[in-house]
């Protein structure tokens, strides 16, 4: 049973803590939400046809797309894992750069149909695992979802053996916003956050410490455009005070009333405006430039390695480059306190996808 609700500045506050995205009216929530979205109880959605039919069932779980992204980094290294269910396929991704030796691994399977591949749609709390063969991902939390851990095994190439840290007073970014004439997608990203564990790439392994390691979560789910595009920058660590920084960018998606721009200083969120992205998509090793129209943000990204992937299997595509580097400038948070970055790791991404 739903408590009483009200809407501020278009954000749906409910008296509980913990909501579903789904309301009783069959819709999401749309815009930014603030409380904890316990899950995305997408089959409750009256989804339709652009001619107003009815999806139900079989077909409309199999127009339901999530994935989750995992990303690591300190001064030795930066890793990325993700896994994607698109129902027809799944595909899950590791890669571990080495930025002092420039030694990438990277390992991408293809499973038809999603075979043992599982997302629960509980952003804090839902467990996302995948297997084929002898590897395995999997990502689970505490009851709380204070706690992420991930665990990697590929075979005896590469195991990750991960805790992520969010503190309680840490503000995530939750946004649901309209995709194309019938769709939604809501997004969940957090940056900045500590971590500790260990990876193991071939013969090397790395000892990650809250104190030198940062990681980035992006959950994300729903009835998605069919074709779409965009751009998205991410960076994870600290300044020379100890104070942890965070960033999530991104232009192409989630722009239908709302951004899922913004920035993190110790766990605080500032919200910004729509990104620009500039750099040579074709050259994508040459530095790229990000600003935001508020004029709170202008960043330069110098990339040091790079993990791309072409797929066109069927109805499905993905012409996709991710960027690892590090990103310096300046940025001004809620506070108003300008704040210069220098060197600070993370990502950027080029992606074109048909699912």
């Amino acid at each position: 049973m739903w408590l009483n609700s009200t809407e501020v500045r278009g954000v749906i506050v409910k008296m509980d803590n913990r909501i579903k995205l789904i309301q009783e009216n069959t819709n999401p929530i749309f815009g930014e939400i603030t409380q904890p979205v316990s899950e995305v109880n997408y089959l409750d959605c009256d989804f339709r046809t652009p001619m107003d039919k009815p999806v139900e069932g079989v077909r409309k779980r199999m127009s339901f797309n999530q994935f989750q992204f995992i990303g690591i980094m300190n001064e030795e290294i930066i890793a990325g894992i993700a896994i994607v269910d698109l129902k027809l396929i799944s595909n899950v991704f590791v890669y571990v750069y080495d930025l002092k030796t420039g030694v990438l691994f990277e390992k991408s399977i293809l499973q038809p149909f999603a075979i043992a591949t599982t997302i629960e749609a509980k952003p804090d709390t839902g467990k996302s695992s995948f297997r084929q063969f002898g590897d395995r991902v999997d990502i689970t939390t505490n009851e709380d979802g204070s706690e992420r851990y991930l665990q990697v095994s590929l075979g005896r190439n590469v195991s990750i053996d991960v805790t992520v840290f969010q503190p309680a007073d840490f503000n995530p970014l939750r946004v649901c916003s309209k995709a194309g004439y019938n769709g939604w997608v809501y997004t969940q990203k957090v940056a900045g956050l500590a971590a500790k564990g260990t990876i193991r790439c071939n013969d090397k392994q790395y000892l990650l410490t809250p104190e030198n390691t940062s990681a980035s979560s992006d959950w994300s789910c729903g009835f998605m455009r069919r074709e779409t595009a965009w751009n998205w920058a991410s960076f994870s660590g600290k300044l020379s005070d100890g104070r942890r920084v965070g960033l999530n960018l991104a232009a192409g998606v989630n722009e239908t009333g709302v951004t899922e721009n913004c920035l993190w200083v110790d766990g605080a969120l500032t919200k910004l405006n729509m990104a620009v992205f500039e750099f040579d998509r074709y050259q994508p090793e040459k530095p790229w430039k990000v600003r935001t129209t508020d004029g709170l943000l202008e960043l330069t990204f110098q990339p040091a390695g790079k993990r791309e992937e072409k797929i066109n299997a069927w109805v499905i595509a993905s012409n996709f480059k991710q960027m690892f580097g590090h990103f310096s400038g300046w940025m001004i948070d809620s506070a108003g306190e300008k704040i210069l970055l220098d060197h600070i790791p993370g990502f950027m991404e080029d992606h074109y996808a048909k699912w």
